[in-house]
């Protein structure tokens, strides 16, 4: 005689009404082109769910389960409800952008349960991913170093589940900010997750996850960045922001499939790190005057080479600043708009949308402005019509990437650009990076090495205006160490190296002969503008920065 476990039977009949539910809500979602999600294993969000209330929700069959600024994740049963269909025009009357997902009748009984919980819920502000003010305050005067992200995130490692990656994201995101990161990367590996944050330009080793928690904080930061939580074999970008107190940070979401799971890089765009002058850049002073007098002009262009990491977007947004005035209309072309200024217009590239920099630019030419800023120029339509405005009574500030100013005008050339109209349209080509300073708590001075002091030698050598070397001496150089105020790197903050070439009749007539970068560099030595390797390298004799620095941003070879 068999046993019959009616108890035990019951849960499989169970499980298996409950996998056949899902499947056909799979299919349907399939069928009727959307997204099908399984909220069981998704965080619902308070703040988001409070968009309706249970009686409305209910009898929609509707949950908002995620919401970022005025977007919002939808949860229907069925596409073809009236009263589902009601629900979400009024949602799209009233501002929000739903994007839709199918789900079972258990999933919406899973997110409509979530109502008996608002009443001890705290509100947060809604858009934001509120970090309360009061934490991050704490948490900064206790972040010295990165270990200490370690130490903060592994306390919270067995605590309940939803509370514990809500903490984590406070903690990695605040901690980043704290310590002056621009980018925190999540990198999966074969058998767990490395965190690390950019600071200063270089990635430091900041945690490991184990896979479980980084699934989950996968899953929330899809959803706070507006991203398909269903989608792992393709590329998503998105964003989100969090509120510090009165300060808003945008934050810049990248993921990418990998070998053992999908990528995130999250890119924090704090205004106070873009909120510096151009006296603060550190260019050296009779460079930083020419740059002044030449966009100060009313058309011309100005051009920013260099890598994506240099400062290119630090400078122009500088330059906005320092000529702006009530009676000045700039208008910006972006991809994307990374921090906001006042007074200006600043517009967003949406290439999916036919909204390109070239677009972008001709549009911006019928706003009558008096000032133009194109984001990047990419292809020769942009650069043909860029020239065009600035020989048309604009100013324009535009970015290229090439390795040096000199690059700039052979590099338009192979755009498609009339040599003939680049020396009049273009005032100022510049090239820049960024170089890190050394920290001044552990910084080593020392004397310069055979190979350093012929570098250093031949450098000075090459700067025929010998003023630049007033008051410069050439016994001692410093090199890093590293200290807790660092966080062992030897270096804290950064600073920019440039280099300008001008448009003159001399350059004109090189690049009307179609010359190379080196025969244009060469042409431009009256100018006595420092390159970026002699300005680099009065840095370094000055001690703001070690000749290791130097050689890890721009070539240091010695000519023969």
């Amino acid at each position: 005689m068999v046993d019959f476990d009616e108890e035990k039977q019951e849960k499989r009949l169970e499980e298996m009404r409950k996998n056949e539910e899902e499947d056909v809500s799979r299919i349907l979602a399939g069928r009727y082109g959307y997204n099908y999600l399984d909220l069981s294993s998704i965080p619902i969000n308070s703040d988001a769910l409070r968009i309706l209330n249970e009686e409305e929700a209910r009898a929609t069959n509707t949950a908002v389960f995620q919401m970022v600024g005025k977007k919002i994740q939808v949860a229907i049963i069925s596409p073809n409800d009236e009263k589902t269909i009601s629900i979400l025009n009024r949602l799209s009357n009233d501002g929000y952008f739903p994007a839709v997902h199918m789900v079972s009748r258990k999933s919406l009984e899973k997110a409509w349960g979530r109502y008996k919980d608002l009443s001890y819920s705290s509100e947060s502000t809604a858009g934001t991913f509120d970090i309360a003010s009061e934490n991050v305050s704490v948490l900064m005067e206790k972040v010295k170093h990165v270990a200490d992200i370690e130490k903060f995130t592994n306390d919270l490692l067995g605590v309940k589940q939803t509370y514990r990656i809500s903490k984590i994201m406070e903690i990695m995101l605040a901690g980043a900010l704290a310590l002056g990161a621009s980018d925190v990367h999540l990198e999966p590996e074969e058998k767990d997750v490395r965190m690390r944050f950019r600071i200063d330009g270089v990635l430091l080793d900041t945690f490991v996850f184990d896979k479980s928690t980084y699934n989950l904080l996968l899953s929330r930061i899809k959803l706070l960045s507006g991203l398909k939580l269903n989608v792992k074999d393709e590329a998503q970008d998105g964003r989100f922001s969090i509120k510090i107190k009165d300060n808003n940070i945008e934050i810049r979401t990248s993921v990418i499939p990998g070998a053992y799971d999908e990528s995130i890089v999250m890119r924090l765009l704090n205004p106070k790190s873009i909120a510096v002058s151009l006296e603060q850049l550190g260019i050296e002073k009779r460079t930083l005057n020419i740059l002044i007098e030449q966009i100060s002009k009313p058309n011309g262009m100005l051009l920013i080479t260099g890598p994506t990491g240099s400062g290119k977007t630090t400078t122009l947004y500088a330059f906005m600043r320092k000529i702006y005035s009530p009676d000045v209309k700039i208008i910006t072309i972006e991809d994307p708009v990374e921090y906001h200024l006042d007074g200006i217009v600043q517009t967003q590239v949406e290439e999916e949308k036919g909204y390109t920099f070239l677009a972008g630019l001709r549009a911006a030419m019928r706003q009558d402005p008096d000032v133009i800023m194109v984001g990047e120029i990419r292809d020769p339509e942009t650069a043909a019509t860029a020239i065009q405005a600035a020989l048309t009574g604009h100013l324009v500030f535009s970015t290229l990437h090439t390795n040096s100013a000199a690059g700039a005008f052979p590099r338009l050339i192979d755009l498609g650009v009339n040599p003939k109209t680049i020396p009049s349209a273009m005032h100022v080509a510049m090239a820049q990076r960024l170089l890190r300073k050394l920290c001044d708590f552990c910084k080593v001075e020392k004397e310069p090495n055979i190979k350093e002091n012929k570098i250093i030698t031949e450098t000075l050598e090459s700067i025929h205006d010998k003023t630049y070397l007033d008051g410069i001496q050439t016994k001692k150089i410093f090199e890093a160490k590293g200290c807790d105020k660092c966080n062992g790197t030897g270096y804290k903050g950064r600073i920019a190296i440039v280099e300008a070439i001008l448009s003159t009749r001399e350059i004109e007539e090189a690049i009307v002969n179609n010359a190379s970068d080196r025969e244009i560099k060469e042409v431009a030595i009256p100018q006595n503008i420092l390159d970026m390797k002699q300005d680099g390298i009065l840095k370094v004799l000055k001690g703001i920065s070690s000749i290791d620095e130097l050689g890890r941003v721009i070539d240091l070879e010695i000519q023969q």
